[in-house]
């Protein structure tokens, strides 16, 4: 964790702080607007969406503003002081997007904004860090007052693997003994609640992660405790999972980002145990097992 800058107050929650939190219909938003209901009224958590149908339910004021509109997204951080800035879903079109945001928070005089980035994006290989780097950039620059969440993997990526697994009976992995510090989403979703609505954490960097970092060959004994059965990993070469997964019907790309996924586990770019998350919430990250039981 980097040092972070003073900020008055820390550890407290001003009562007329308003939160907005972008793209609040995710599944890690979500659950950042509903643990920022827990800790302020309704009428200061701001849940911003591209959908407003798919935000009925969440309980929080709802601004319209997709990415790619800068002056609704503008609108939309009208009287927030903190923008929880959630990383768009669709790589390839992040930083036009986050360019947006950033614009719209400089414009909307946003006192501060917490972007959801990569591990070490600014130094690591993962095949998904260059627009985070990106955007970290854009926000350093920016002369807005800044928070950086690097969040590793969450554990509810493996949502699928774990299916392949219940119904072949193998976990197939080119990771070789490469570790995940992996982390369920409501450990990141608290973590981010903290930084939101208490002070002491402008130009803060957290790396953030689990208390344990795994190996595939661990991941398959969690997943068959998971599902009641015995599991066996398969170790393979990254060509071997690229033509197991053209087999199946992946296209290029879509295997492209899998092999190279597994073979950034391998350089141990998700291997990184920092203890910054369970620091701020508090309390220790959900064990991988568990996390997994409730995917089953």
């Amino acid at each position: 964790m980097s040092t972070p800058q003073t900020s008055p107050a820390p550890g407290s929650t001003p009562a007329t702080r308003t939160v907005a939190v972008t793209g609040a219909t995710g599944q890690l938003g979500r659950l950042v607007v509903a643990g920022l209901l827990e800790q302020l009224p309704p009428e200061q958590v701001v849940a911003v969406v591209r959908d407003a149908g798919k935000a009925a339910d969440l309980g929080a004021e709802v601004r319209v503003a997709p990415y790619e509109d800068v002056d609704a997204l503008t609108a939309a951080f009208a009287g927030v002081d903190v923008v929880v800035f959630v990383s768009g879903s669709e790589p390839g079109i992040r930083v036009p997007q986050h360019t947006n945001v950033v614009r719209a928070a400089q414009a909307a005089g946003v006192g501060r904004v917490a972007y959801t980035s990569a591990p070490r994006a600014d130094s690591t290989t993962l095949i998904l860090a260059p627009e985070h780097k990106a955007t970290e950039e854009l926000l350093r620059s920016s002369g807005l007052t800044w928070t950086i969440l690097r969040n590793n993997w969450y554990s509810e990526n493996y949502a699928q693997t774990l299916q392949q697994a219940a119904a072949t009976g193998e976990v197939v992995s080119a990771a070789g003994d490469g570790r995940v510090a992996s982390a369920s989403r409501p450990d990141f979703a608290a973590a981010t609640v903290v930084v939101a609505t208490t002070d002491g954490h402008d130009g803060a960097v957290y790396e953030l992660g689990g208390d344990t970092a795994w190996t595939f060959a661990e991941f398959t004994e969690a997943a068959g405790e998971a599902l009641g059965r015995d599991l066996t990993y398969v170790p393979v070469s990254p060509a071997e999972l690229d033509a197991r997964l053209s087999a199946a019907g992946l296209d290029e790309g879509t295997r492209g980002f899998l092999v190279g996924l597994d073979v950034n586990i391998a350089e141990g770019t998700l291997a990184e145990v920092t203890g910054d998350l369970s620091r701020l919430t508090g309390r220790p990250t959900t064990p991988l097992v568990e996390t997994l039981k409730t995917l089953v």
